[in-house]
This record gives C-alpha cells, structure tokens and sequence, in this order.
C-alpha cells in the first residue's frame, strides 16, 4: 500500500490542471508522513470491503493526509500524530495547519464518528474495512472554492483518472476486498470502471456531505440501512 500511494502521488504531481483551478494540493506529498503511519497502521490485506470517496476536502485530508480525515478523529481517535508540511504554493484562504487546524471537516465527523460509535476502537472498524480516496488532489479556483474532479475538462480529467484507476486497482487487490463501496455515487461508478473485470462486488452509501439535504436527516441510519442491504453486518 505504501509503494502504490508514492506511486500515484508521483504521478498525479507531474499533471497540470489549468484555469479557473488555480491551486493544487497533494496531501500524499506534503501530508506523507500521517499518511503512511495511516497505511501502516491499518492497511493490513483481508479487508471485508473497501469504501472509496471522490477526493479529499479542505478541512479532512488535506490537513491530515488521511481520507475524511476530519482532525479530531485523526488524531484523537486513530491516535495519529506527526507534522504536516505545506503544498508548494498554498492558497491564503485554505492554510494547511495539520493536526493543529480548529476547523472540522462534517464529512469526515460524520463518517468517522459512525464507524467509532459502530465499532467502538479503531483496530474493530479497520480489521474489516478500510477508507480510500480515489482522487488524492485537492482543486480550488481563485476565490478559494473547491472544484472536483469530475469538473475537470476532459483533456485534464482523462491522465488523472488513468494514474487514479491504476492505483485504485492496485490498492483493492493489495487490501483482498471483494465488496467496493462508494461513498456516494460518482465514487461507485469510478470504481466500477477502474475494477471492472476483477469479479468485485459494489455497492453505495449515502455521502456525509452537508450539502447534500438526505445526509442531514439521520445520515448514520441510513448508512446502516444502506449497508444491512448489501450484507455487511454492523455491530
């Protein structure tokens, strides 16, 4: 898992991504450290099944290197720690402040907190699962808002998807997951094409986005209904 992440953050670093995305973070580069205590801590292979999200969110990754990694539940409940560099050139209005930043990421809140009431210790929820993100880049445009990928232009989306499907499919094969589920629906249907011919089972949960009206209205039963539906047992 290791190898496969230096791998795609190498590759998505020599990608260029033109207007109005005017800012590029890449967690996996200056966030390396976290993120590698992420994967050596509980990318252990014999998962159940591995959820995928889009990319990572200003207040979640991009401070932790870790995916939905909303600070609090980085650090306090994955019991994480280590210092986070800056991307080369930071936007004034998304400073990277790692495991020091005050905000909080509610996808990430939501998410982790499920798993922690669900599982209790971090060691249950990850001895069956695992959280990637398939796109490990953060896009913004001058005014700070976030843009992703799935707004790129083709001509920019297309090199990206290959170096993310690619790694993506390495991951899932390293972790031994028969079940893929998208953490909401564009996730899923990348997953679907990047894993396609692997004989994989997929599957969908509602996104925690806050900007979606369903996730604001008991976001963690429903993720529980959705997931009871596809066989997987939650404590």
């Amino acid at each position: 898992m290791i190898e496969i992440a230096q791998a795609l953050a190498r590759a998505v670093d020599a990608l260029s991504f033109g207007p109005p995305v005017t800012h590029v973070y890449n967690p996996l580069s200056y966030a390396w450290p976290l993120h590698r205590q992420y994967l050596e801590r509980f990318g252990a292979a014999g998962k159940e099944a591995v959820f995928v999200g889009m990319n990572p969110g200003p207040w979640g990754m991009a401070q932790t290197g870790v995916p939905f990694g909303e600070v609090a539940a980085v650090r306090d409940w994955m019991g994480l720690r280590g210092e986070v560099g800056r991307p080369p050139r930071e936007h004034a209005k998304r400073p990277i402040e790692g495991l020091r930043c005050a905000r909080s990421e509610v996808s990430g809140r939501r998410l982790w907190g499920w798993a922690a009431a669900r599982f209790g210790a971090p060691d249950a929820f990850f001895a069956r699962f695992f959280v990637l993100n398939y796109c490990p880049l953060v896009f913004m445009e001058d005014g700070a808002r976030n843009r992703t990928p799935d707004k790129l232009p083709a001509a920019e989306r297309a090199p990206l998807e290959a170096a993310c499907d690619q790694a993506l499919r390495a991951s899932v094969l390293a972790l031994g997951a028969p079940l893929v589920i998208g953490v909401g629906a564009w996730a899923e249907e990348r997953a679907r094409v990047a894993l396609d011919g692997l004989g994989l089972r997929f599957g969908r949960i509602l996104h925690p986005s806050p900007a979606s009206p369903a996730a604001n209205r008991g976001w963690e039963a429903q993720v529980d209904t959705q997931l009871a539906a596809l066989g997987v047992r939650v404590p």
